[in-house]
C-alpha cells in the first residue's frame, strides 16, 4: 500500500474547490461598501432560521459569544449555576464563566452526550439552565432533558456548535430548547473563513434583546438601551455562510457517506458511532473507541494519517476549572471514554482513495494484533 499524507482537516482543498465563487463574493462585498451587518447578514439569518426550523436566527461574532449572550439575555449571571457536560470543548464551560455564572458538570452516556439521569442529580436552588451539547454532531437526549427542564423551571440551551443540520425526531437541533448556539468556525460543517456564530430561537422577546445586545445595546444609531456587546457577524462571512448553506445538504451527505463507510468496515474492530432510529447525525467528528488508542494513533501517524482526540483533558480537569473543586474520578464515564477515543479524518473533500487508505491502515493494525 503506497503511503499517503492525509491531514485531519484540509481547508486548503475546500477553498480551492470554491475559489472562483469565493473570489466573486469578496469582490461583491468589497464593492458594496457594507462590511458589518447589512442586508446580506439579514438574508443569511432568514435562510438559517428556516433551515433550522426556528422563527429567528441571529449572526454573531463566534459560537462562544452566542452561548454567553443567550445566557446573559436570560438573566443568568453571578451566583447562578448552569449544568453541562464535562467532555465538551472549552467554550461550553467558558461561556458560562464569562457571564460570572458557575459551570456544573454532569456525566455522559456512552454516546458522548450528557446523561439526563446525572443532570437531575446536579440541580440545586441555584440552577438556572441546562446546556445540552450535541457533541460530534449527534443530538443529545432532548426529550428527557426537556422534561427535566420543565419540571424544575429551567432554561434548556443547545450548544449545537458541532451539529448544524442534525435532527432529533425529525426536528432540527437549535429549535428544541429555549435557544440554540452554532459555531461557524472554519472547522465546522457549516463554516466561514474566520470566526462566526449563529443563535436560533423561537422566543421573540429573547431575539429582540439579543439583536440589541450584539450591537452595543443600540436600538438605533444613537441610543443605547443597555450596555451591550460588540459581537456581530461580518457581512463577508455572512455571504460565505449563505453560499455554503445553499449546499449544506450535499455537504452533510458527504459526511454521512464517509461515516457509513467507516462504520461498515471498522465496526467489528472498534466501537463506532451510529444513528439511532430517531436521530440524523452529521458526523462533525467520527470518534472510534479502542483500548489500543495510543498504539493505533501512532500506527496511523506512521502511515501519514493525522488523527485527533476530542478531548484529551476533560473540562473538570482543566487548570482553568481548578476553583470548581472537581477531581479525577468525579465523572467516570467521560474519563474512561477520553482514554479510548480517537477521531479519524472526516470532511467532504476527503477522496475515496483516502478513505479506503485510512480503513486499510486501521485493518492492518488490528491484523498485527491477531
Amino acid at each position: 500500500m503506497k503511503k499517503m499524507d492525509i491531514p485531519f482537516v484540509n481547508l486548503k482543498r475546500q477553498f480551492q474547490e470554491e475559489e472562483p465563487q469565493l473570489v466573486d463574493i469578496f469582490r461583491s462585498v468589497g464593492r458594496s461598501g457594507i462590511y458589518v451587518l447589512g442586508e446580506a447578514v439579514t438574508e443569511f439569518e432568514k435562510a438559517a432560521a428556516e433551515y433550522c426550523d426556528s422563527k429567528y436566527a441571529l449572526g454573531v461574532g463566534n459560537g462562544t459569544d452566542a452561548l454567553s449572550m443567550i445566557m446573559f439575555s436570560l438573566g443568568i449571571g453571578r451566583g447562578d449555576e448552569v449544568i453541562t457536560a464535562p467532555n465538551s470543548y472549552i467554550s461550553s464551560a467558558s461561556s458560562i464563566s464569562n457571564i460570572v455564572a458557575k459551570p456544573v458538570f454532569a456525566d455522559i452516556n456512552e454516546d458522548l452526550n450528557i446523561d439526563p439521569a446525572c443532570v437531575e442529580g446536579k440541580i440545586t436552588n441555584k440552577t438556572k439552565a441546562i446546556m445540552a451539547v450535541h457533541l460530534t454532531g449527534k443530538p443529545a437526549q432532548m426529550h428527557e432533558l426537556s422534561v427535566i427542564a420543565e419540571k424544575y423551571n429551567l432554561y434548556l440551551i443547545e450548544d449545537a456548535a458541532q451539529a448544524f443540520g442534525a435532527k432529533y425526531h425529525g426536528k432540527s437541533v437549535g429549535s428544541l430548547g429555549t435557544a440554540g448556539s452554532f459555531s461557524l468556525h472554519p472547522l465546522k460543517n457549516l463554516n466561514v473563513l474566520g470566526d462566526g456564530g449563529l443563535i436560533t430561537t423561537n422566543n421573540e422577546a429573547l431575539y429582540k434583546k439579543l439583536k440589541k445586545l450584539r450591537n452595543h445595546g443600540l436600538k438605533d444609531r444613537d441610543v443605547s438601551e443597555f450596555w451591550g456587546w460588540n459581537s456581530r457577524l461580518d457581512t463577508l462571512q455572512a455571504e460565505i455562510a449563505h453560499h455554503r448553506l445553499k449546499k449544506i445538504e450535499t455537504t452533510t451527505q458527504k459526511f454521512r457517506l464517509i461515516a457509513a463507510k467507516y462504520r461498515a468496515n471498522l465496526e467489528n474492530l472498534v466501537d463506532t458511532p451510529f444513528d439511532r432510529e430517531f436521530e440524523y447525525c452529521v458526523y462533525h467528528n467520527f470518534v472510534i473507541r479502542t483500548a489500543y488508542r495510543n498504539e493505533l494513533a501512532l500506527h496511523l501517524r506512521e502511515r501519514g494519517i493525522e488523527t485527533k482526540v476530542h478531548y484529551p483533558i476533560q473540562l473538570h480537569l482543566q487548570p482553568s476549572a481548578a476553583a470548581l473543586g472537581y477531581k479525577r474520578g468525579d465523572f467516570p464515564v467521560a474519563e474512561k471514554i477520553s482514554e479510548e477515543m480517537l477521531s479519524l479524518p472526516i470532511y467532504p473533500e476527503l477522496l475515496d482513495d483516502e478513505v479506503n487508505y485510512i480503513i486499510g491502515s486501521v485493518k492492518d493494525f488490528f491484523s498485527s494484533k491477531a
